[in-house]
């Protein structure tokens, strides 16, 4: 989800609206302070209240996995730990960033998080705005000592790694594509859906693009995807989540289309661009 936002903090009244859209959209669960909520942006504070009033909207009707990840051991541990005294079920971390730690390095930092709890942990592998991935090789070491590390997040949008995946652990380990264009791919490889983005303003759709394919009827939910990949696309015109808050105020799915420095307002030319495939799925 994103983090609705003004200039003066977090809007919690949008985000309520929002929690409430997902849910009635049929979404299987609930993402707070991922890289959709602007985690970088957030101050320790604000990241956990987010967190304890996405639990408390949500009021347990879906499961909420916080983002609790961080380039400091110590924070993600500090993190983990606050989120699950206040109800989270499960945890979305990310690789590293920035550090750049090698494989060994992912998984000794990995572990410590792992440690802190026993609720589900998502590893969250996104290379592009990491600067490294999280192997299948330490994925498959991390599952077998830590048996609660049970799900993938994969943003490196290669459904080779969906594949190689498999073949190394299973069903052992849940994936999820971390890129909306890519999901009937990855699962026609095995993939279970998708940590979503373009959930924030179409949750109807995107529910049921993934279980048409989980129900087998691959075509459907290939008809479905077709239809909507330019504006897939265009929700990454600009950097995540520029264009997805911009989409979601010309709704008045949310107060204001604010993003905090160093993001910025779309341009003109991409604000056309986003506005024309909306208008082209019946958004706008």
């Amino acid at each position: 989800m994103v983090t609705p936002m003004t200039e003066t903090g977090v809007d919690f009244d949008s985000l309520k609206s929002l929690i409430e859209a997902q849910v009635k959209g049929g979404v299987d669960g609930l993402v707070a302070v991922g890289t959709t909520g602007e985690s970088p942006t957030l101050d320790a504070v604000e990241h956990l209240t987010v967190i304890k009033k996405t639990i408390e909207f949500a009021n347990g009707r879906v499961p909420v996995i916080a983002g609790t990840g961080a380039n400091c051991t110590r924070e993600a541990v500090y993190l983990t730990r606050e989120a699950e005294e206040a109800g989270a079920d499960g945890f979305l971390v990310v690789a590293p960033y920035y550090n750049k730690p090698s494989q060994e390095g992912v998984f000794l930092h990995m572990s410590e998080i792992a440690k802190t709890t026993r609720k589900p942990i998502f590893l969250y592998s996104i290379p592009g705005r990491c600067g490294i991935e999280i192997s299948n090789r330490v994925i498959v070491r991390l599952r077998e000592k830590y048996p609660h590390v049970c799900a993938l997040k994969e943003a490196g949008g290669r459904v080779e790694k969906v594949i190689d995946m498999k073949r190394l652990a299973g069903d052992k380990i849940s994936i999820f594509s971390g890129d909306d264009g890519l999901t009937i791919d990855f699962m026609k490889e095995g993939a279970n859906g998708v940590i979503s983005v373009a959930s924030n303003i179409i949750p109807e759709k995107m529910a049921s693009m993934v279980r048409l394919m989980l129900e087998g009827e691959t075509e459907k939910a290939q008809a479905l995807a077709d239809f909507y990949a330019p504006f897939f696309k265009s929700l990454f015109i600009e950097p995540n989540p520029v264009p997805v808050k911009t989409a979601m105020f010309l709704r008045g799915m949310i107060a204001s289309s604010y993003v905090r420095l160093p993001l910025c307002g779309m341009s003109d030319e991409n604000l056309e661009i986003l506005k024309n495939e909306m208008g082209k799925v019946g958004l706008l």
